[in-house]
């Protein structure tokens, strides 16, 4: 990202950067956008918010999070950003906050670096891919989404931070400003982009998608929702239907 207010604020160590590299202990150490690798084309999106009041507040709570002491995850809350361009999004995920425990939150919606176990809700993602029948997935060896999220799926949380142990702990703090705006941008784009929202939460923010967009709606992938009524995650279909929405506009298809 290039350089602007925030440049004087960085990383005590670089290869906290990538949960990856840093080991499962990673963790945000300072609270510094301007360090936070992004696509190009997501830069006026960060910038306009970053300079609001909202961006500045946000920044201001989580510095003082960190200051008391606060484990934050993950240590890149820009990843899906940085790994799906703006101009790249053919599907968006929705999920609500990053996970909470160690080594867990990189980033990316429902994802955990490979050598995690995946979460509940992960789990049942990957058991509705082995599911369906329109769907030819790639086995997946470990629990990173990294290579959707390359193929132009943006797995995008509404809040990109979160504290050890302490689910939405950083919610309605300004994050779901950003993301939202964020939303928008991508029903901004010209192209037929599928949005997959599960559970209410995701499903609050249809209001922002245009009508050109296949929405997709089911509950939450978590054990206490995936088999409810009235739409049951498991045997929703919706990897195959993304596809074929996908295809039939001329644009590729996913490999999941």
């Amino acid at each position: 990202m290039p350089k602007g207010p925030q440049a004087d604020l960085a990383f005590e160590n670089p290869s906290q950067l990538l949960p990856e590299r840093a080991g499962h202990s990673a963790r945000l150490t300072r609270w510094n956008p301007a360090d936070w690798p992004l696509a190009a084309d997501w830069v006026p999106e960060i910038e306009r918010f970053l300079a609001s009041s909202t961006g500045r507040q946000l920044g201001a709570f989580v510095k003082q999070r960190l200051a008391a002491g606060a484990v934050i995850y993950p240590p890149q809350p820009f990843r899906a950003l940085e790994l799906t361009p703006l101009a790249d999004v053919e599907v968006v995920i929705l999920g609500q906050d990053p996970y909470h425990g160690p080594g867990q939150a990189h980033g990316l919606a429902f994802s955990v670096p490979d050598g995690i176990k995946p979460p509940p809700s992960l789990r049942n993602i990957f058991k509705e891919l082995a599911r369906d029948p329109g769907v030819e997935a790639e086995a997946h060896s470990g629990g990173s989404l990294e290579r959707w999220a390359r193929q132009g799926v943006l797995l995008l949380n509404t809040s990109l931070t979160v504290e050890d142990g302490q689910a939405a702990s950083h919610a309605s703090r300004g994050w779901e400003t950003l993301t939202d705006q964020l939303i928008s941008a991508v029903s901004a784009k010209p192209e037929p982009v599928v949005f997959m929202l599960w559970g209410a939460h995701a499903q609050a923010k249809q209001a922002l998608i245009a009508a050109r967009h296949q929405v997709l709606t089911a509950n939450h992938p978590s054990p206490l929702s995936a088999l409810r009524p009235p739409k049951p995650f498991i045997e929703c279909g919706h990897f195959s239907a993304a596809n074929d929405f996908l295809q039939s506009h001329g644009r590729r298809p996913v490999t999941w």
